[in-house]
């Protein structure tokens, strides 16, 4: 409880966070704290971004995310349900850039868009949605699989609405979230994502924000229901040890164009100098004692075909 404490005192004082930080909106939106718990602005050889400047303050854990997922040393757990996705359009308020990423948040006063199955206990609202990318298509995705990069990676948000009394509480706690990783790769028109990225030239500043109603995020789904699941952490401070994590198999597939759209993005506010929102992942964690599950059966097999058996007449004797 002193840690909890501690992290609730950083999170309300600290200039970095973003969860209780209030921005400036047309009267007509109401004014929410931002939610993005699971994302940063994190760039590949550069200097930190005023989010981590007091990441000394957080104390280390062995559970965080995010991390490489290896696929022969995932275990098949036949207990894992299959996950169920039900989400109201209606719940969905509006889309806004808050400098790291743009965020699709949802009203979560009641269990109108929740998650339930797969390794949950119990049922959890939706609260947001973000995005991770890169600068180019080489990377971009805050999870690996194999060490294999996607250039973007979607993170659905949900809280423990049953056993926490807020978002904010649910965050500091174990299995106080349940985020949905998805991984995106570059293929054909992903006709559903258009709706977001129309959006995006209306929120190219930093704390720009506009009304984004009626939209149902398991659009955004692949098809197949398979998942790995592991132990982990929130990706930005205070790094929490609070989230089930489920990541899909299967990526989803957005043209070049969609993904260029992303990069857009500015981290910096109307009248200064731009900087591109690109790079928007955490590194790497180990691994350390836990163990990541499948939901599906799997044998690890090499792209090596096996020679065909000789037929009898050839053998020797």
């Amino acid at each position: 409880m002193p840690v909890m404490n501690h992290l609730r005192v950083f999170l309300r004082s600290s200039p970095c966070t973003l969860l209780w930080r209030r921005f400036q909106v047309p009267r007509s939106v109401p004014v929410r704290p931002c939610s993005l718990y699971t994302c940063t602005y994190r760039t590949r050889n550069r200097a930190l971004p005023p989010l981590w400047e007091n990441v000394d303050l957080v104390p280390a854990g062995d559970r965080q995310s995010p991390i490489n997922i290896r696929w022969r040393d995932s275990v098949y757990d036949p207990g894992l349900k299959p996950l169920t996705l039900s989400y109201d359009p209606a719940t969905c308020l509006h889309i806004w850039n808050n400098g790291y990423s743009f965020l699709v948040e949802f009203e979560d006063s009641t269990d109108k868009s929740v998650i339930e199955g797969g390794p949950l206990e119990h049922n959890y609202r939706l609260k947001q949605f973000h995005f991770h990318w890169g600068a180019i298509d080489a990377w971009g995705s805050e999870h690996t699989v194999d060490s294999k990069c996607y250039p973007a990676e979607l993170h659905l948000v949900h809280w423990n609405a049953v056993k926490f009394e807020s978002f904010e509480d649910a965050a500091l706690e174990e299995n106080g979230l349940a985020v949905i990783g998805v991984f995106l790769k570059l293929g054909k028109h992903h006709k559903e994502l258009q709706k977001l990225v129309d959006t995006l030239p209306s929120i190219k500043h930093k704390d720009t924000l506009v009304e984004f109603g009626s939209f149902d995020p398991s659009c955004l789904m692949p098809t197949c229901p398979d998942y790995w699941t592991y132990s982990g952490s929130l990706t930005t401070p205070p790094l929490s040890e609070s989230v089930t994590w489920i990541i899909k198999k299967q990526p989803v597939e957005v043209d070049r164009d969609q993904l260029e759209q992303f990069r857009t993005l500015l981290v910096t506010s109307e009248g200064e100098k731009e900087k591109r929102m690109v790079d928007n992942f955490r590194p790497l964690q180990p691994l350390m004692n836990r163990t990541v599950r499948s939901s599906f059966r799997h044998d690890y097999v090499l792209n090596i075909q096996a020679k065909p058996k000789p037929a009898a007449s050839q053998v020797n004797p």
